[in-house]
Parts: C-alpha cells; sequence; structure tokens
C-alpha cells in the first residue's frame, strides 16, 4: 500500500499557533473588572463571575477549531479527488475537538500564575503543545501515513491528559457543583467521541459518548461532596473515564469478555492507585 508523509503548511501553521498565544498573552496587560451575572430562581440563587480570562480561552478555543478546520482544507485529502481516506465524508468536524481543547486549558493555569519564569514557561510549553496537536490532527487525516497510528495514539493520550488537567483545576478553584459540571461533562463526552472515532477508524459513536457523558456527570456529583485533593478527585474522575471508553471499544468491536475487560481493569487499578498514593 502506498504511504503518505504529509505536514500542515509551516505559514499556516506558525500563523495559527501566534494568534492563540497572543491573545493570552495580551491578557497579562488588560486588567478588565470581573462582570457577575446573578439570577434569583425560585428556591435557587445562581451566580457566575465573567472575567476577561474566560471569554479569552472561550474565543481561542473557537479559534483554535476553526484554524485546524483551515489547515485541514490544505491537506491533500481535500484538495486531490482520488486521495484515499478512512472517512466516507469528507468532513472536518472531528479534528476541531482536541485543538479546540488544548487552546482551552491552556489558558487555565495562565490564568492562576502570577506573571514571572514560571508563566513563561508554561505559555512556552503550551505553544508547543498546541502546535503538535495540529500536527497530529493534520497526520490523522489520512490513514495511509505510517505515522496515523503514532499520532493516534498521541491524541488519544494528550485527550485524557488534557481532560486531568481540568478536572484537576477546576476543582482547585472550589467551584459550586452547576459551574463544575458544564465545565467538566461536555467535554468528557467530546474526550470519548473522539477517541471511539480515532480507534474504530472513524465510526461515530453519539450514543456511548452521551452515555459515559452522564456516567461521569453522576460521579462528579458524588464526588463533589467528599474532602478530596484537585489530583485525587481528578484521576478518580480519569480513571472510569477512560475505563468506560476503552469497554465501549471493545463492545463496538466486537471483541470476547476478556479483551474487553483487560485493558480497562488495568487502567482503573493503576490510576485509582495513584488517587490513594498521592496527596
Amino acid at each position: 500500500m502506498q504511504t503518505h508523509r504529509h505536514l500542515p503548511d509551516v505559514n499556516r501553521l506558525s500563523v495559527l499557533a501566534a494568534m492563540i498565544l497572543l491573545a493570552y498573552a495580551v491578557t497579562r496587560f488588560i486588567d478588565a473588572p470581573t462582570r457577575q451575572i446573578a439570577l434569583q430562581l425560585p428556591g435557587f440563587y445562581l451566580e457566575i463571575n465573567l472575567n476577561f480570562l474566560t471569554i479569552v480561552s472561550v474565543l481561542a478555543a473557537a479559534l483554535a477549531a476553526a484554524g485546524m478546520d483551515w489547515l485541514i482544507r490544505d491537506h491533500p485529502a481535500f484538495t486531490e479527488p482520488n486521495h484515499p481516506r478512512v472517512e466516507n465524508q469528507r468532513t472536518t468536524f472531528q479534528h476541531w475537538i482536541v485543538p479546540a481543547l488544548t487552546a482551552w486549558v491552556i489558558g487555565v493555569p495562565l490564568g492562576y500564575l502570577e506573571t514571572g519564569p514560571s508563566w513563561w514557561i508554561v505559555f512556552a510549553m503550551g505553544g508547543a503543545l498546541l502546535m503538535l496537536v495540529f500536527v497530529m490532527e493534520y497526520i490523522v487525516v489520512d490513514a495511509s501515513d505510517f505515522r496515523h497510528p503514532l499520532a493516534t495514539a498521541g491524541l488519544t493520550a494528550l485527550s485524557f491528559s488534557l481532560y486531568l488537567l481540568l478536572s484537576i483545576t477546576v476543582r482547585s478553584a472550589h467551584l459550586r457543583l452547576y459551574l463544575l459540571l458544564p465545565a467538566l461533562v461536555p467535554a468528557a463526552g467530546l474526550v470519548v467521541l473522539r477517541t471511539l472515532y480515532l480507534r474504530l477508524g472513524g465510526r461515530w459513536t453519539y450514543a456511548w459518548s452521551l452515555g459515559i457523558a452522564v456516567v461521569i456527570g453522576q460521579l462528579i456529583i458524588g464526588l463533589h461532596y467528599l474532602p478530596l485533593s484537585p489530583i485525587r478527585f481528578g484521576l478518580l474522575v480519569v480513571a472510569p473515564l477512560y475505563a468506560l471508553t476503552s469497554i465501549a471499544e471493545a463492545v463496538s468491536d466486537g471483541r470476547n469478555l476478556r479483551q474487553r475487560i483487560a485493558e480497562p481493569a488495568a487502567m482503573l487499578l493503576i490510576l485509582g492507585g495513584l488517587a490513594i498514593w498521592l496527596k
């Protein structure tokens, strides 16, 4: 089988990464007041603090998704009529998820750190990570690329790592449950959706993604009221998320019972053990 080795256009990649990082860099020089949105409902008082960094994070995520589409549209899979692809339809939505999540999560630690060496280190590492995600998403477009399995594994590992970081960060912020659930449950569903799409060779699994997200939401509700450190909270959320995703993949692929349980059980034990050991 013929193999391909396509990479995104360097100029486009540089411009896209620079625009997203510039948006975060500007936040250090703009002191915008925090706006409070309060709503009194029957028997319930809803209060949301909206700051400038939150708006920038959302815009950066949208920019990353749009920029990924811009990069992908230049791929030979879209420009060459007879180029072989795994996907039956020439859509790009599946390639937006991880870049948008990456751009959003980068802004979380940048908002908590004071301006200094540590802030710039995180800023530089975030930029490098963002460019790596763009390159891997570009590679997985073409199933005949010999780097496709490596890029798939990298995107899967990165998706769960980003979700772990997001879980730890929102727990550290001591958010109320009505803010915690919208931050973590939809992100869990998107991580599962993208992971299963990659592992199952381009099959959409909306039912599995929705079902697992609901289960994780119920778990988050229970863990929210326990005296857990942010790291333990994050690990106890990610462990079942990964295990359920692996089981969903195995069931969808038609494997036997032993193959279904082995990998998710091992990861559940490892991550659960880390949650018990770490403070």
